[in-house]
């Protein structure tokens, strides 16, 4: 896949995994693709180690497992902003 498929695949997982799990926490387009794209990497290596799948093209398990591991990293970062004694 090349850089504008990780980054498109990253932007629309990381807006799904927003949708799921709307919460404050660090907002804007670029912070959501990052945080998609790092999901997808989260999720490709979840989704292989479980026999579901990788990661490898813009497809809807891409997609499941790149939502997946974004939620995953949105649900760490606000147990851990939660812990945060500010």
């Amino acid at each position: 896949m090349g850089i504008l498929s990780w980054l498109l695949l990253g932007l629309v997982a990381g807006a799904l995994a927003r949708l799921i799990m709307p919460a404050k926490g660090p907002r804007g387009i670029l912070l959501t693709a990052v945080i998609g794209v790092a999901g997808a990497f989260i999720g490709g290596f979840i989704g292989t180690g479980l026999g579901i799948g990788s990661v490898q093209g813009f497809d809807l398990t891409s997609l499941f497992l790149a939502t997946v591991g974004a939620a995953v990293l949105l649900l760490i970062y606000h147990a851990l902003k939660s812990r945060d004694p500010d």
